[in-house]
């Protein structure tokens, strides 16, 4: 594959979550494994790794859990991240822990994915950490959910186990607002439909897991409608072949932009049109997500860092005060009042925890209206009261103007995740 073919493909985002011992390491390295995109050095290794624990066979595993603690006591602690490719599409995985106590790691992986493998136990079916983890990507916006029961081969392939859990999931996943939700038995220790067809599962007449991965369709995913550009830096090189150069640099976050578009900076207001777009040295006609570029205009308009450029008659709400749900990454709990700085696309603030009016009880997913106090991996719903007007839409419309962080002015740690609802 020459790097032209490669640069131009699509790229996946995919996070994997469930419970405890479901397998979602060993189902990353099967995926690795059986797509040929295990380079022999890293094979070598975790050989070596296995035959130090006395297994019998290769640890799949191993190949994402790379931690110490993590390969002892057989968990995943922190969020792994593995890139592979296949003719048909690139791929970042992120291979997100299981436990109660790393909700918080769980979001992380969750909040730049397009889909998540949520991975069912066949012995055990829907378990607590089920609900959880499909409630979390529902509410991260995620547009697709493939739920893979695995250890199929601890149950003889036996169809009624996987045909009695996907009833069962039919009828929880109704209750989200995801809207394209799949299921696939898999057994990602033997290999059966992850990339390669069971022949032990002749009953299952679905796609396997990689051929889902690499088709299903993720270019509506993206907001091409509500045009966004938050502005990154302003580039003004002042050479002797730039002298009057002024470009505006940044990640499109939503819709498409041409060359002649009028558009609108935010604060201002001021109105001009596009004069040209271009990236690493490449004219563009158009940009769109998750494009990075750097725009010129036809007029000279103030515009610096945490602006954003907008069409005319399309442009965010900006508010002061904003309702978020958030969890909540800080080791001390939230402070009620409290005072953080914020970031949201490109715009750093300040804000003040103006209210909770209730956390979400992670295990029955219900709201708890009483007990009000907010510890890491807590989700609630809070309202926000920011130093100076965000530019912002809803999440549900756009993933990347509807979010921001929260951040501990003494230590500089991000304390909160935020979406704007």
């Amino acid at each position: 594959m020459d790097s032209k073919t490669y640069l131009n493909m699509d790229l996946l985002r995919f996070t994997t979550a469930g419970s405890v011992d479901d397998g979602k390491s060993t189902l990353i390295g099967r995926l690795l494994y059986d797509s040929k995109s295990i380079f022999e050095d890293q094979m070598e290794a975790i050989e070596r790794a296995s035959e130090k624990t006395g297994e019998s066979t290769v640890n799949l595993a191993l190949l994402t859990d790379g931690l110490r603690a993590e390969r002892e006591q057989g968990i995943t602690i922190d969020v792994a991240y593995r890139y592979f490719a296949t003719p048909k599409r690139k791929f970042i995985i992120a291979d997100t822990p299981g436990h109660i106590q790393y909700t918080r790691n769980m979001i992380t992986g969750a909040s730049t994915a397009n889909l998540a493998i949520i991975l069912i136990d066949a012995r055990h079916g829907i378990v607590e950490q089920t609900k959880r983890h499909s409630f979390i990507a529902s509410l991260l916006g995620l547009p697709h959910i493939i739920y893979c029961v695995n250890k199929m081969d601890l149950v003889d392939y036996d169809q009624a186990v996987f045909e009695k859990i996907q009833s069962e999931l039919r009828a929880f996943s109704s209750k989200l607002d995801t809207q394209d939700i799949r299921f696939i038995p898999i057994s990602a220790l033997k290999g059966d439909n992850v990339v390669n067809r069971s022949e032990r599962m002749s009953w299952y007449e679905g796609s396997t897991l990689i051929h889902t991965l690499e088709n299903v369709h993720i270019a509506g995913d993206e907001n091409q409608i509500d045009c966004r550009f938050p502005v990154q830096y302003v580039v003004r090189p002042q050479t002797a072949d730039f002298p009057d150069y002024r470009g505006y640099a940044g990640r499109v976050s939503g819709g498409v932009f041409k060359v002649g578009d009028e558009v609108m900076a935010l604060p201002t207001g001021f109105t001009s049109k596009i004069k040209s777009i271009d990236s690493m040295g490449v004219e563009h006609q158009e940009a769109f997500p998750p494009m990075s570029v750097c725009m010129t205009l036809t007029d000279d308009i103030d515009i610096s860092r945490g602006d954003m450029i907008v069409r005319v008659n399309n442009s965010p709400n900006a508010e002061q005060n904003i309702e978020v749900m958030l969890c909540w990454m800080g080791d001390k709990p939230l402070m009620p009042n409290g005072k953080y700085a914020l970031k949201h696309t490109t715009k750093d603030a300040r804000c003040l925890i103006k209210e909770i009016k209730y956390k979400v009880d992670i295990n029955t997913l219900h709201r708890d209206e009483n007990n009000l106090e907010i510890k890491m991996n807590d989700i609630a719903r809070a309202t926000l009261r920011t130093t100076t007007p965000l530019f912002i839409d809803r999440y549900t419309r756009n993933r990347r103007t509807g979010s921001l962080i929260l951040v501990d002015e003494a230590t500089n740690n991000t304390v909160a995740a935020c979406i704007v609802i």
